[in-house]
């Protein structure tokens, strides 16, 4: 359980350091979604530009099983990288976004 609970305040780090105002509107609010019971943590950016709808995933972070799935990066930051040098184990950390077959190249879980 303390390995959990490690694993959601570092995700909960990430995500408040990945946050950033949307540049070209201020009717654009950034949201930081965090649900601790099923373990699912989101950064997003929701609102309107204009007459367009804003409502982009930056990142998405599932819990399962005692490891940390990167579902979605979408910053220019290595964000695996960033979870280790904060003390999460690589091979607590799944890269989701990639198939099965390229996550055994990457030098993190598989699953």
């Amino acid at each position: 359980m303390e390995k959990l609970q490690k694993y959601r305040q570092i995700i909960r780090e990430v995500l408040n350091e990945e946050a950033h105002p949307y540049a070209s509107s201020n009717e654009v609010k950034t949201a930081i979604i965090c649900d601790t019971e099923h373990d699912h943590y989101q950064l997003s950016y929701i609102g309107w530009q204009d007459q367009k709808r804003i409502f982009n995933v930056i990142l998405h972070f599932d819990i399962k099983d005692g490891k940390i799935w990167i579902q979605h990066n979408g910053t220019e930051t290595a964000i695996a990288q960033v979870l280790t040098d904060k003390g999460v184990l690589a091979n607590d950390i799944v890269l989701g976004f990639h198939s099965r077959f390229k996550r055994q190249f990457s030098g993190y879980a598989t699953a």
